[in-house]
């Protein structure tokens, strides 16, 4: 089947947590049953947060068997650990510390401190990654990997025009120049973002209609980072009604398909 990027609307950011929560929790037990271990790249921000808190307030959470789920993640503030703006932190705020992980199953990204520099820590984690065996000998395949895109169309820590957007030989990049603070963000390279099974990105509010109408229109991806984001098998927009404003209606995916036997697999 043709990898057909997906629009998924939602009437608000409330709803949309509760859905996305509702699809990741129905895949990741469809996952476990096919292979018996699954490996997921997180996001942080607003909305990355609201999925995970409404993952840990489903009833379905204790249907998965977490001893077999891996998290990592796409980007990171490169802060101290525990610093209420790390991504990490934000996800075992709203989840993992009440999934009871063993340490080897959560991949933060390192923090200032522990090895020489970011550029240390961007190969520190690249190593990890490679050590994983995730799927392939030379880009991870992670099962599900969630991103936000932010108003100006940036993905993980890839903000417009940045040269780590052409990086091809290199999984984990630094970022010292961010356009929001902080200036300094380890991030997931293009390729490995793109050899995911699933691409899901999650965004609400009316601040990024203009960024998710240009990714779907065909914007660069050099001036919408977005525009860029292709799963190996399935790339899907979760979004509310004010994100979507300016998405052509033909690009939106009827509700009554996607709550069908059509699942988002």
């Amino acid at each position: 089947m043709t990898n057909k990027r997906r629009v998924l609307v939602h009437p608000d950011k409330q709803a949309l947590a509760g859905s996305v929560a509702a699809r990741f929790l129905t895949k990741l037990i469809d996952i476990l049953d096919d292979q018996g271990s699954a490996h997921i790249s997180l996001t942080g921000g607003t909305m990355g947060e609201a999925v995970l808190s409404a993952i840990a307030e489903s009833p379905a959470r204790d249907s998965v068997d977490w001893s077999k789920v891996a998290f990592w993640w796409s980007d990171e503030r490169y802060l101290a650990h525990g610093d209420p703006e790390r991504n990490d932190t934000q996800a075992r705020r709203a989840l993992l510390d009440a999934l009871q992980l063993a340490p080897e199953q959560v991949h933060s990204l390192p923090a200032p401190g522990e090895q020489a520099g970011i550029e240390e820590a961007a190969a520190a984690y690249e190593a990890e990654l490679r050590s994983a065996g995730l799927g392939g000998p030379e880009l991870p395949h992670f099962d599900i990997l969630f991103l936000g895109v932010g108003p100006d169309g940036h993905i993980a820590s890839l903000f417009p025009e940045h040269a780590s957007l052409q990086e091809t030989a290199r999984l984990v990049v630094p970022e010292t120049n961010s356009p929001k603070p902080p200036a300094e963000r380890l991030s997931f390279t293009r390729p490995v973002i793109n050899s995911a099974d699933r691409v899901w990105l999650v965004l609400a509010g009316a601040d990024k209609a203009g960024a998710l109408g240009l990714a779907l229109a065909g914007a660069s991806v050099d001036e919408v980072p977005a525009a860029g984001a292709q799963g190996r098998k399935r790339t899907v927009f979760f979004v509310d009604r004010e994100a979507a404003a300016e998405v052509p209606e033909a690009l939106i995916t009827p509700e009554q398909y996607w709550t069908s036997a059509h699942d988002i697999s």
